[in-house]
């Protein structure tokens, strides 16, 4: 029988970061170093008074305190991350400031080169396609499935995959976005194995499903599922501060860590914050600590109880996995009848007081997070009923605005020729048959409207309504 968690409870949690901080925090010192507010007394009192003094007095960076390094990593640090792959069942595991963005910009610069054929789905973070821009691989567009009924992008197939694979045989990677920002599952077992056929390594940014490994309830993580390399976002889902990351090599992957480490170097800060890498060490700690696995539950229970109530709603509708799909039951996709997701998403933060993660076309996301209790979600299903049974006006679509991406790219030149070509900046109307020189990715989500050496067409025109001039090749 298959228990709900898939790691193992512990009463004894070791955070080696967060012990050093609380041990450099009862042991002050004289401070003649970087950072220069000096914990915390050379900033202006309203911030200091805002965030509160012990904040800022463990705010301190790396090669102090007996805190060890970063890159490369030794002491507590490196305990941290020997810690964290062992929790996410990885061979390696580098801990990531300014986000998955640099995890994504290290793989592309450590493992790609110039001229080199890159298989990505359209609907990647842009910090994929600055990777590639930065090392000059090429982008092999694989689309995925389209769901325009919710206006997304949806499940990469692994035929698709296959395709491109046996059309080009100078393929030097696969790099897939799993989940999409919305929660929907790609098959990548099945994604797994064709690379391992055409021997080619398989890079999954998993930003979005770094609680996967924490809980049977959930999908099964790529690092289990065959893939080499995989970026999870801790901040966004797993509890961790603002811009930290991970990023994984799995066990059975043929990839030079080295490589990856080398990359890192090159593109890390120089003076981590030793408070986001202790927030990363301590989500790891929560994560497989019994609070931290009721959390967890809790957020996939009160997932379901939000389903369970909307499914009792005439117009308000939900995208779940019944519809020929796998999905993350904690990320809850929503669209009312006669309603845009932007003009939903309005009516609950100006009527109701409630902010969700983001808006589309079609409809609005919400996530279940660990941190939420059930009256959070109780309150929410109240107000959704609410809305259900009013005539709530759509006023949004007067504005012609697009949000979603869902065009096919035509692409021209390409992406890092395009890029450092030589420019111009025209209005926006005048742009239409010319290629642009710059990337348009609105975050959230992130996902591309427009890239370098793509040709702008009139359908752009209304994903660019904040747009007044957009820079263009001459």
């Amino acid at each position: 029988m298959k228990n709900n968690t898939r790691i193992s409870k512990k009463t004894n949690i070791h955070a080696p970061i967060v012990e050093a901080l609380k041990t450099a925090y009862n042991n002050p010192t004289y401070q003649f170093h970087i950072p220069g507010h000096t914990k915390g007394l050379g900033t202006l009192t309203d911030f200091r008074n805002l965030v509160g003094k012990k904040a800022l007095q463990v705010d301190t960076t790396d090669e102090f305190d007996n805190l060890g390094t970063l890159t490369p990593a030794t002491g507590p640090i490196k305990e941290a991350q020997e810690l964290a792959a062992e929790a996410f069942g990885a061979k390696r595991t580098f801990f990531l400031l300014n986000g998955s963005t640099i995890g994504n910009l290290t793989i592309a610069m450590g493992l790609t080169k110039k001229g080199q054929k890159v298989i990505v789905n359209r609907n990647c973070h842009r910090s994929v396609l600055t990777g590639l821009i930065i090392s000059g691989a090429d982008p092999l567009w694989v689309l995925p499935e389209k769901f325009s009924q919710w206006g997304l992008w949806g499940n990469v197939k692994a035929q698709d995959i296959e395709k491109l694979l046996d059309k080009n045989d100078d393929v030097s990677m696969v790099w897939i976005t799993n989940p999409t920002y919305e929660g929907v599952v790609s098959d990548i077992k099945a994604i797994a194995d064709i690379c391992r056929k055409y021997d080619v390594p398989l890079i999954v940014d998993e930003a979005h499903g770094c609680l996967w490994n924490f809980n049977s309830k959930l999908p099964e993580t790529s690092l289990k599922l065959g893939a080499d390399i995989v970026v999870h976002s801790l901040h966004k889902t797993g509890g961790s501060m603002s811009q930290s990351s991970m990023l994984h090599i799995s066990k059975d992957s043929k990839i030079n860590a080295d490589d990856v480490e080398r990359a890192l170097m090159l593109l890390h800060t120089t003076s981590p914050s030793l408070m986001l890498l202790g927030s990363l060490d301590a989500a790891r700690a929560n994560l497989q600590s019994e609070k931290g696995q009721r959390q967890l539950n809790r957020a996939i229970s009160n997932a379901k109880y939000l389903r369970s109530e909307i499914d009792k709603m005439e117009h308000i509708h939900q995208l779940k996995s019944d519809f020929g799909y796998k999905t993350d039951v904690t990320k809850i996709f929503i669209k009312a009848d006669g309603l845009s997701g932007k003009r939903l998403e309005s009516i609950l933060e100006i009527d109701f007081g409630i902010e969700v993660e983001s808006a589309s076309d079609e409809g609005i996301l919400i996530l279940s997070n660990i941190g939420n209790k059930r009256s959070d979600f109780k309150y929410l299903a109240q107000c959704l009923h609410k809305i259900d049974t009013h005539d709530y006006k759509d006023i949004y679509y007067m504005e012609n605005k697009r949000h979603m991406p869902m065009l096919t790219p035509i692409i021209k030149k390409s992406l890092r020729n395009a890029y450092f070509s030589e420019k111009e900046i025209i209005p926006k109307e005048q742009a239409i048959g010319r290629l642009s020189g710059e990337v348009v990715a609105e975050c959230p989500p992130g996902i591309s409207i427009l890239l370098p050496g793509e040709l702008i067409t009139e359908e752009h025109l209304p994903y660019l309504t904040d747009y007044e001039t957009i820079e263009v090749l001459k």
